[in-house]
């Protein structure tokens, strides 16, 4: 049996603290059966951004009527779009792949592995062992119980990027981040597609009156079905069909499309490495609990990113694997701060948010929120954008931002100053106190922080 200083499962953030322990001199084991790049690079953000840029400039094309533009799209070139996604992704991995040759003292084990004892695992047949082990496992598309889904061909948000042609008509089940923006990509593309979400609204996590904008703006270019669930889905000649049942009436309806694709969520991969055999600790879905220093139960054994199931999201893994690396390698004492978050749904409108909602502040403090229209600001007019706002939460009495929450273009990166505001103090002042250009479109942050009352 082979043993190391450092065992790392998941090639995605897993590979920060891999090379940092390479880079300390240590003997490392790499454990993943690929592709290389984790989740992000392979699967999720990148490829998915990748696609859903080039409907954005689609999107943009048809809506510059309003602004006194009249254009035409001619041709979408779908396979080149998605050839062109998958070569980059795939120049992405090599160049990981020839890093990884280049390493001294890294073992990489291309295979999946699991716990057979403490700091233990098989992988192909060969047993290794590590002084400490860091988890980075990453996530699998979760798959609803539905009747006869496993009888059909169905796509997941995987799979759906080695389609070659484009469907004409696609049903998606689910309302959240992947199946918003896919259904978003499609319907760009030309695809006539429909959203079946069991919950009452989209993206059920954000503030309802963004899920009502967004539901408002996605209806104008495919059908939108929410309070829909899912029972059964069938083959039929050219395609599949799916039976929904209204939960508020019980009544039922049949969807038709070409393709299916299940975009419900994600689940850990903590049946497949089978960590109970090490002593660590998963909650009720399967995510690996950690404390605040990223630890899990088991001494010397740590979980970053999809795996403790905390923020989902690369940035945030990123932000986990330089903690564990300071406090592992450096000594540091530092402890995981998850108050100022930031995350971003590439659907359109786009929409972006950062802290507590509305609701979740109100349980805790007493609060004033803001509200401010695109168009109540210059760039915004000019850009004749009337539907699209920012929203603050604050906390009565201090001025601290607790929440914030844009829906409207560009808001990925608008959402950034409230972040670093609310990462270096989070009070109204930190924003006021720098000078914005005029006109832009990060007036927006300020005059929403100023436009607060008793809601």
């Amino acid at each position: 049996m082979k043993t190391y200083d450092i065992i790392v499962i998941g090639s995605g953030g897993g590979a920060i603290i891999s090379d940092e322990a390479v880079s300390q001199g240590l003997k490392v084991a790499l454990v993943d059966k690929g592709p290389l790049g984790g989740t992000c690079l392979n699967v999720g953000c990148i490829p998915s951004k990748m696609l859903i840029y080039p409907a954005d400039r689609i999107l943009e094309i048809q809506e510059a009527r309003k602004l006194g533009i009249e254009a035409e799209i001619r041709s979408i070139d779908f396979h080149s779009i998605m050839e062109r996604m998958r070569q980059g992704r795939q120049e992405e991995k090599d160049q990981i792949r020839q890093g990884i040759k280049e390493q001294q003292n890294l073992d990489y084990y291309e295979a999946e592995g699991h716990f057979v004892g403490d700091y233990t695992l098989e992988v192909s047949g060969e047993r290794i062992k590590g002084e400490k082990v860091f988890i980075a496992s990453g996530t699998r598309p979760l798959m609803p119980r539905i009747k006869g889904l496993d009888e059909v061909q169905y796509l997941t948000n995987e799979t759906v990027l080695e389609l070659r042609e484009r469907p004409d008509s696609l049903i998606i089940i689910g309302g959240g981040y992947i199946a918003v923006e896919f259904g978003h990509f499609f319907a760009a593309m030309g695809t006539r597609v429909t959203i079946l979400e069991m919950a009452d609204r989209l993206v059920a996590s954000e503030e309802p009156e963004i899920s009502h904008l967004l539901h408002t703006e996605l209806s104008k270019r495919m059908q939108v079905q929410t309070g829909s669930q899912v029972e059964e889905v069938k083959e039929r000649q050219g395609g599949v069909t799916a039976v929904a049942r209204n939960v508020n009436t019980g009544n039922k309806a049949e969807f038709v499309a070409q393709k299916i694709l299940v975009a419900v969520g994600r689940r850990p991969n903590a049946d497949v490495l089978k960590f109970e055999n090490t002593g660590v600790e998963t909650d009720r879905q399967g995510f690996i609990k950690v404390n605040e220093y990223l630890q899990t139960s088991k001494k010397n054994i740590y979980a970053i990113g999809d795996a403790n199931g905390q923020y989902m999201f690369r940035h945030m893994a990123n932000e986990e694997a330089l903690l564990v690396v300071q406090n592992v390698f450096y000594g540091g004492d530092l402890k995981i701060d998850y108050s100022a978050v930031p995350h971003a749904i590439f659907s359109h409108p786009q929409i972006a948010s950062v802290g507590l909602t509305e609701e979740a502040a109100r349980k805790k403090y007493d609060v004033l929120v803001g509200r401010t229209k695109y168009s109540d600001v210059a760039k915004g007019q000019a850009m004749m954008e009337t539907e699209g706002f920012a929203k603050a939460v604050v906390e009565k009495g201090t001025d601290r931002i607790l929440g914030f929450h844009i829906v409207g273009p560009y808001a990925p990166e608008l959402i950034q100053e409230a972040v670093n505001a609310m990462a270096s103090g989070g009070h109204i002042r930190e924003i006021n106190q720098g000078i914005h250009t005029h006109p832009a479109l990060s007036e927006l942050i300020p005059v929403t922080l100023n436009s607060l009352e008793e809601a």
